[in-house]
């Protein structure tokens, strides 16, 4: 069976919960039980917002800068609620993906250009994904790199292979791996007790300490505002549950908009508990702390190897899941901007050769990893300039159009993402 016949068949599947969909469409179904049939799609797209990258940027933020970045997590996540709602709204108003889109409405041209430039998103998201588990692998079981990653590359393609069993599968097996990841860093955020005053204040007092933190803000941006995830979340929502008319559309939207809430909700815990325990432990011994490695023993250090363990074995499952959403995105935006399609497992095979390449060259992971979040930050804008875009334009979106004032914070928080990256690149040539 082909992956192209696969993936339609996933799509067009119709089983008991697409059919609890339509009774709660019609009214059918009262109470919280009209949510269930629509979650999912936001906790496969926001696996991208816990990926490995994320472990790097905000450990090193917290160690360096202590509690002072924690609004900027907080302020990422609500872009990413944002920029998620765009994406998702697109696939159900128009029942296409963002690449698929932009096809229709750009050059030729231009979306071989944005095909080729989230192809290299992609390449460094997969990057970040696959050393974060393979180094969660080495810290926890004492696995070499190389076989670590090879280790990683099975669990990656088995992941995939749930796919021959429907969405829902995928979905299950991602919220419970996000679940083991939430509960590992609930445990480390209760043993290294941190200090509630001056957490409230890094979430609601907005500001920097020198160049440096400014360019780990545009790294925490970038590790947070995930490309990939834009294009996914639109592939995702675009087939799964299909609105007869404006009004089922506008009912499906609200449903996958409580779906991303929940989402976000979690990945951005996840990422403000990576910092605050940064904080609480390095900060306040003075460690400077940005490689992962030394993360994992100073953890066994100051407040006990169950911390460390738990430590590795959020960084292996967030490499895991995320790394197969990696995949998935890659498969979206090929098809969609040059209607082209390879079989996932070659996609998959592919993508582990930069990896392996840079692990075998003996490049620090953690550096590895950084610099794959300053590639992320720059992809931001070629997703998201034609997401507002086509949100905004009610002959695309029907009845679901951005609303004036949506699409004006949109274009805002798009500018801000600029001027971030301007900034980040003259910093680095500089």
């Amino acid at each position: 069976m082909s992956d192209k016949t696969i993936n339609q068949k996933v799509l067009t599947r119709v089983d008991h919960n697409s059919l609890s969909a339509q009774a709660v469409l019609r009214g059918d179904v009262k109470g919280f039980k009209r949510i269930l049939p629509f979650l999912g799609p936001a906790f496969i797209a926001g696996v991208a917002y816990i990926d490995p990258g994320n472990f790097a940027t905000n450990i090193t933020a917290g160690s360096k800068y202590g509690y002072t970045l924690l609004w900027v997590i907080l302020f990422s996540n609500l872009m990413a609620v944002l920029i998620q709602s765009l994406s998702a709204k697109l696939g159900i108003a128009t029942g296409r993906n963002l690449p698929e889109v932009a096809h229709d409405r750009f050059p030729k041209g231009v979306s071989y250009f944005l095909w080729i430039q989230s192809e290299l998103v992609i390449i460094a998201t997969d990057l970040a994904e696959f050393i974060g588990a393979a180094l969660g692998l080495y810290l926890i079981f004492g696995i070499p790199m190389l076989p670590a990653a090879l280790i990683t590359a099975a669990g990656s393609f088995a992941i995939l292979e749930l796919q021959r069993r429907g969405y829902r599968s995928l979905e299950a097996a991602i919220a419970a791996m996000v679940m083991i990841v939430v509960l590992a860093f609930a445990f480390q955020t209760f043993l290294a007790k941190p200090e509630l005053s001056a957490v409230f204040g890094g979430l609601v007092t907005p500001k920097f300490e020198g160049t440096g933190s400014i360019l780990l803000a545009a790294g925490i941006l970038g590790a947070t505002v995930m490309p990939h995830a834009i294009y996914l979340h639109s592939s995702l929502t675009q087939s799964r549950i299909v609105g007869r008319n404006e009004r089922e559309k506008r009912k499906i939207f609200q449903f996958e908009f409580v779906d991303i809430c929940i989402a976000m909700l979690i990945a951005g815990a996840i990422n403000i508990s990576m910092l605050v325990i940064a904080s609480a432990v390095f900060f306040k011994h003075h460690i400077v702390v940005d490689d992962l490695s030394v993360a994992f023993s100073q953890f066994e250090t100051y407040i006990g190897p169950a911390a460390a363990i738990s430590f590795g074995l959020g960084l292996l499952i967030a490499g895991l899941s995320s790394s197969s959403v990696g995949t998935l995105s890659g498969d979206v935006v090929m098809q969609g901007f040059i209607n082209k399609r390879i079989n996932l497992y070659l996609r998959r095979a592919i993508t582990t050769v930069p990896p392996l390449l840079i692990i075998m060259s003996g490049i620090n992971p953690t550096s590895a990893l950084v610099i794959s979040q300053v590639i992320l930050s720059f992809g931001i804008i070629f997703a998201l300039v034609p997401l507002i875009m086509f949100t905004s334009n009610k002959k695309i979106m029907g009845s679901l159009v951005n609303h004036k004032v949506t699409s004006f914070i949109a274009w805002i928080v798009a500018g801000l993402v600029i001027c971030l990256n301007v900034f980040l690149l003259f910093q680095t040539l500089m």
